[in-house]
């Protein structure tokens, strides 16, 4: 299974790779007290719902990761 910013934030974080990923680019984001609301849409989605939180820029870094994986 491919991942990308389109995949379902729950996806992300379920898979160790993933979720490491994340981690490394928005600290925190597996454990912020409002993540189970964010969990059936896509990251792309959460970033636009996320007051700042989470940056286009993140956003990049964090899809040339995933793509990496394969």
């Amino acid at each position: 299974m491919s991942f990308s910013i389109d995949s379902k934030l729950g996806d992300l974080l379920d898979n160790e790779a993933t979720k490491a990923i994340l981690e490394k680019h928005m600290p925190g984001i597996s454990t912020h007290p409002q993540i189970g609301m964010g969990k059936g849409f896509a990251l792309a989605m959460v970033a636009k719902f996320s007051g700042g939180l989470i940056t286009e820029e993140m956003l990049e870094k964090v899809n040339a990761e995933l793509a990496a994986l394969g």
